[in-house]
């Protein structure tokens, strides 16, 4: 199975959520096709033209947007002066639900990547009413003791990469001590990024942060370092939303999402995980499946956080299975 050619957006626009903050959104395929929203992960990262080429345009009316304060959205967080304070999962949810009523839309397939599984996972147990089926690759639910395996015990697999991230936020200069940075590496990043006010640390922060999110994955087949991390704008956004995301626990009790993964009853779903995904280990997908008995869970074993070439022919599998799921 083949990616569908590049598409372009048919509409776009600003979503003015009425707290000073406006959404960017667009769509793009079928305006008459099943209806399926895609999540993007980070936090912060932001929507890319590549995930609509995952949906048939003559099947689906592929709606994107970029969470608050990344992408196109405003304020930004590239800004450090712009605060977070009205950035949380409840804000994205309640954005999700305006977008949806702003479009029309009844109900809709959700396809969510890295923490756009945790987003989708929280909409669709909020609002199961609203959700057709569930597409989800790279499984993470955000608990803390998950963030903290990513942040600290990954760090097992990359001694050197772990060790620069550690002793820079550790740094006497940094305003962070020593021995508290190393206990909370997000916590001491959420300060470096959002509390202290120094232009040049906060910049030398969201690179310390940037190198490790590319060191955890240097490990996968056809690895290559992501160009975005090259950009100064997007490495300050987001660095300061994830930490800020990752330092409050994304506002959910631990574990939540498993919890309550009884919610979803009579929605189906299609799970995605690489095998080889040292960030996000396998366990939680499987955890959620058996949690989640319409969801079927495929371990790729050559895949890892980034998915490879069967990931992508489950990923168009699933898109097809449901696009004209009732």
């Amino acid at each position: 199975m083949q990616l569908y050619p590049p598409l372009e957006p048919d509409r776009s626009g600003l979503l003015d959520t009425g707290d000073g903050h406006q959404v960017y959104w667009e769509t793009s395929g079928n305006p008459q096709g099943t209806p399926v929203l895609l999540l993007h992960g980070g936090p912060g990262s932001g929507s890319t033209p590549g995930q609509r080429r995952l949906w048939n345009p003559e099947q689906y009316r592929i709606v994107q947007m970029d969470q608050r304060q990344c992408g196109r959205s405003l304020p930004s967080a590239a800004d450090p002066a712009v605060p977070l304070t009205a950035n949380t999962t409840a804000h994205l949810l309640a954005d999700i639900e305006q977008l949806r009523e702003a479009l029309g839309i009844s109900r809709w397939v959700l396809w969510g990547g890295s923490w756009g599984v945790t987003l989708a996972l929280a909409y669709a147990q909020q609002s199961p009413e609203r959700v057709r089926a569930l597409v989800l690759i790279s499984v993470t639910t955000t608990r803390r003791s998950d963030v903290h395996w990513l942040y600290h015990e990954a760090g097992r697999f990359f001694p050197r990469q772990w060790q620069e991230f550690a002793e820079f936020a550790s740094q006497s200069d940094t305003g962070v001590m020593g021995a508290e940075a190393r206990a909370d590496l997000v916590a001491a990043y959420h300060h470096l990024l959002n509390v202290q006010e120094d232009p040049h640390v906060r910049a030398q922060a969201a690179q310390a942060w940037c190198d490790w999110e590319d060191a955890v994955l240097s490990l996968e087949p056809g690895w290559k370092p992501s160009p975005r991390y090259q950009e100064p704008a997007f490495r300050m956004q987001f660095a300061r939303i994830v930490t800020h995301y990752f330092h409050h626990g994304a506002w959910l009790a631990e574990g939540q999402l498993l919890e309550q993964a009884w919610r979803l009853a009579g929605i189906p779903g299609v799970l995605i995980h690489g095998r080889l995904d040292i960030g996000s280990p396998a366990d939680v997908p499987w955890q959620l499946s058996r949690a989640w008995p319409e969801a079927e869970l495929h371990l790729v074993t050559e895949a890892g956080h980034a998915g490879n070439r069967r990931s992508t022919e489950l990923m168009l599998a699933a898109a097809q299975r449901f696009a004209a799921a009732p």
